[in-house]
């Protein structure tokens, strides 16, 4: 097809949905569509938030492992050898 009439064509029909879209009204589809639209975008933010949330989390978790494996580092045994339990930490005088 001649490339001038290809482009008039594609103006008329871009010009028809132009003239339907600002002279009809809201149906309800177009309501529904819309409020999908912003459910959809509410939705994005949220989960965004969510992966922060995520992500800052395991940065803590991370952080906390260094912090119990360097305390395990510091203890006299190393952090393993023997059981201890509350009542072997106990004063002779209970």
């Amino acid at each position: 097809m001649n490339p001038i009439i290809s482009d008039l064509l594609a103006r008329i029909q871009h010009m028809e949905s132009e003239k339907t879209h600002h002279h009809m009204p809201h149906t309800d589809i177009d309501k529904r569509l819309m409020d999908l639209e912003v459910k959809a975008s509410f939705t994005e933010d949220w989960v965004e938030q969510l992966n922060q949330t995520i992500f800052q989390q395991q940065q803590q978790i991370d952080a906390l492992i260094r912090e119990m494996s360097q305390l395990r580092q510091q203890t006299p045994d190393g952090g393993s050898g023997g059981s201890t339990t509350l009542r072997d930490e106990l004063p002779p005088h209970y």
